[in-house]
């Protein structure tokens, strides 16, 4: 399960129902003039080269549905290494490379693990340890590589547009040599904590888990970042260093079966959290309304905490309901919707770039 462009989010977190023909064009062409411009030119460039190119299109329409995310095509390519340039230079890659382009987009998914989700977190998270007086049991569904169960280990940088709050993993101001710094613009009254929760255990689910320790599965999670985004590709590559000093219990399967069976596993001295991003978007409306028993459940017989990063289908489900009626999805287009235990508490960043506290 996959776990996730600034200031728009990725196509990872959004499932997009079937169309009649044009609807792969119409996708691109989407991709190329609303979510890339402003953070990524080549990839912009490149979604609408295709989106205007029938052979292709006709060739990614031969692949499931689930398979022709435009995000997916260009990190496969990338992957295989396409560098950035002109479409025309892209297209001719393409033809030459597409049976291995082929072969990557069937075998792997959109498994963005990003780090800098955790500055959005860590307010929630912090208040939660607070609350019940006690360290975090952190347990993600949708964990990729499982980077975003660190909050503890990384340094952080609050800017509200008059101060900067600097948070740090050791006794000095500032994050120690090696550690990524996250930047997070913030909105509102957002309660900033004075310092990092402890974090006393650890653990994932994923379909398909990402290996730290893995250098093929480390160069697909560099794929996934966009050309001209290094200094995410940068703070990745510190995150998986961390995560190989330690590297996280994640568990393949299905979320909402291995879910109950995983929480078991918490110390019951810590206050559990069970939280995920950009998520919710593959699942089938029964999945989510599965998932949200569950965690109704979880909450009923152990007290878990439950924070939902997602984009506007969190809002607007699979089935039409409406699960979050009190906010306005045109209001987080783009961006996410925080949630804890169901109720709104922020409009986040995709990356964690941002915090708009409600």
């Amino acid at each position: 399960m996959a776990a996730g462009p600034e200031p728009q989010p990725e196509s990872d977190g959004v499932r997009v129902p079937a169309e009649p023909d044009g609807h792969t064009a119409a996708w691109y062409r989407h991709f190329g003039s609303v979510e890339a411009p402003g953070s990524s030119p080549c990839y912009a460039e490149w979604t609408l080269g295709i989106a205007d190119d029938p052979q292709i299109i006709a060739r990614i329409d031969r692949w499931p549905h689930d398979k022709r995310q435009p995000n997916l095509l260009l990190a496969a390519a990338r992957y295989l290494g396409a560098v950035p340039g002109p479409f025309e230079q892209f297209r001719d890659f393409l033809n030459v490379r597409w049976d291995d382009v082929s072969r990557i987009v069937l075998s792997r998914s959109t498994q963005t693990n990003e780090a800098g989700r955790c500055a959005t977190l860590l307010p929630s998270l912090a208040a939660i340890s607070e609350a019940e007086g006690k360290p975090l049991a952190l347990l993600e569904v949708g964990a990729s590589a499982g980077l975003v169960l660190y909050p503890d280990r990384y340094g952080y940088e609050y800017d509200d547009g008059t101060t900067v709050t600097r948070l740090s993993p050791g006794p000095d101001v500032g994050a120690p040599a090696g550690v990524p710094t996250l930047n997070c613009a913030t909105t509102g009254p957002v309660p900033l904590p004075a310092s990092l929760p402890s974090v006393v255990w650890r653990a994932g689910i994923d379909l398909n888990p990402l290996d730290v320790g893995d250098p093929s599965d480390v160069a697909w999670l560099e794929a996934l970042v966009w050309p001209e985004q290094e200094f995410r590709r940068a703070r990745l590559q510190q995150a998986v260093a961390i995560a190989r000093q330690d590297p996280p219990h994640l568990v393949a399967g299905d979320l909402n079966e291995r879910l109950l069976e995983l929480a078991t596993q918490a110390p019951d001295d810590a206050a559990l959290v069970v939280f995920h991003s950009a998520v919710m978007g593959y699942l089938t409306a029964a999945g989510r309304t599965e998932f949200r028993r569950t965690m109704q459940h979880l909450a009923a017989s152990r007290g878990v905490h439950w924070l939902s990063n997602e984009g506007h289908m969190v809002i607007y489900q699979e089935d039409g309901s409406n699960v979050v009626p009190e906010i306005d999805a045109q209001r987080i287009l783009g961006r996410f919707l925080l949630t804890h235990n169901g109720s709104p508490v922020a409009i986040t960043g995709p990356h964690g770039q941002s915090l708009e506290w409600l």
